[in-house]
């Protein structure tokens, strides 16, 4: 499947902005807002786990390794991509498709928290982290962040409109892309 983000994200300002913001200040205001949010940053085999939650059931969880890519996962709890609702591991394994291995891999089998609870294979035991979005991007590709091939089926499959379903503006809020950062206890 070709992996369009505008089909599914339209002119959505905060997706452009996203685009447009270098890693390494996206990094830096996942930084700023964890910190803000009490969120400790983790090390997740040699990725940088930070985080942010509104404490109502919404998050956005940012995982940055040393090449240069990056894996997003944003949650409503009121969306209606909110599988751990439904329990379905199958299902929610599936909307990582067309993510790198390496960057899933940070989100298998990984302690629960309170952004990321899992979900279980009945059968196997494996485990996955939740989310409603999953996003990647990988520093080598052109074109910048993606949205994950398995999401982007699921949401076209569901005629899912994807941004509010999947929390990504209000979850993407805390980070002011496409805008000045304001400093740090000013929002």
């Amino acid at each position: 499947m070709s992996n369009d983000s505008s089909a599914l994200l339209g002119e959505n300002a905060t997706w452009q902005a996203l685009q447009g913001t270098p890693l390494g200040e996206i990094r830096r205001r996942a930084a700023l807002v964890a910190v803000e949010a009490d969120v400790e940053p983790t090390e997740v085999d040699g990725a940088e786990r930070l985080a942010w939650n509104d404490g109502g059931g919404q998050s956005a969880v940012w995982y940055f390794t040393a090449d240069g890519r990056a894996l997003l996962l944003t949650f409503d709890h009121e969306g209606s991509l909110n599988l751990y609702a439904e329990g379905d591991y199958a299902l929610q394994v599936s909307l990582y498709e067309g993510v790198p291995d390496a960057l899933v891999a940070l989100v298998r089998d990984r302690p629960e928290n309170y952004e990321s609870l899992n979900l279980t294979d009945p059968d196997s035991g494996a485990t996955i982290h939740y989310a409603g979005g999953v996003f990647w991007f990988d520093g080598a590709a052109e074109g910048g962040w993606r949205i994950a091939d398995g999401l982007a089926a699921y949401c076209e499959r569901e005629k899912i409109e994807l941004n509010g379903e999947a929390g990504f503006s209000y979850c993407l809020a805390p980070y002011h892309f496409g805008e000045e950062f304001p400093e740090p206890g000013r929002s």
